[in-house]
């Protein structure tokens, strides 16, 4: 069995340079912490695979093997550069005046991701009041090997909207609810994140992806609850009755 273009699978991977052996990304938090990459804030979980579509997308190459493959297969894709992060570009390494750098100028070292011009870029070089800036993907000219499991297929419209809102909320698993009812869904906020920068974008593309994948459905909703806080702290505590004392 192969998947076909738009659908919906998840997958643990674990990626590394294949020259050098880097491990630079993985899903599994414990290969994480094992290659010395964890980072604190990043929510480790099977990767969501829009096969052959840019919504939720993986490199060329993976995203080509993985087409090919079927729920609980393991392998290793090995991805080149034409079908990865791309060639080296030599146009694409410039020498700026490090004045250009403003106040960063006496902060930067070499080996530093910045952003210049909108563009962000690793600096390869400093020295006689110039710097010089790789533009080109960290990756770019590096064969990847990846070593993935195909976990499951994402068929019916329950998991969809399950897996959609994993990927988008930043929440605990546990904490994401939802009600699926014939033509409709209604989605429960967390209230940990009803004041979170980006939640109306969050929202927005939860619903393009949910009518994309799901199209029978006709309504996506948005339950948002506010608690009143400090009127549950002046709730007046309930005083104990003392108890009755018998007749002497």
């Amino acid at each position: 069995m192969t998947f076909d273009k738009g659908s919906l699978i998840l997958v643990d991977y674990t990626a590394k340079v294949k020259d050098s052996e880097e491990v630079f990304d993985t899903t599994l938090e414990e290969d994480a912490k094992k290659y010395s990459i964890h980072e604190q804030n990043v929510k480790y979980q099977p990767k969501l695979v829009s096969i052959g579509e840019v919504s939720y997308p993986v490199l060329k190459g993976l995203d080509e093997a993985l087409a090919k493959t079927a729920v609980g297969d393991k392998l290793t894709v090995e991805v080149t550069p034409d079908k990865g992060f791309g060639e080296r570009d030599s146009g694409k390494v410039r020498m700026i005046p490090i004045r250009k750098l403003g106040e960063d100028a006496e902060k930067v070292s070499v080996g530093d991701t910045i952003e210049v011009d909108n563009k962000r870029g690793i600096i390869r070089f400093i020295g006689s009041g110039r710097v010089q800036i790789d533009y080109n993907h960290k990756y770019a000219g590096k064969t990847i090997l990846f070593d993935v499991n195909v976990l499951k297929s994402l068929d019916s419209a329950n998991d969809k909207v399950d897996g959609i809102l994993k990927n988008r909320l930043p929440v605990e698993d546990s904490k994401i609810s939802f009600d699926l009812k014939d033509k409709e869904v209604s989605i429960t906020i967390p209230e940990e994140i009803l004041r979170a920068d980006g939640l109306q974008i969050m929202k927005h593309f939860i619903q393009l992806d949910i009518f994309k994948f799901v199209p029978t459905l006709e309504k996506v909703n948005f339950v948002e609850t506010h608690v009143n806080k400090q009127t549950q702290e002046k709730k007046p505590e309930t005083k104990e009755k003392a108890p009755e004392q018998k007749a002497a």
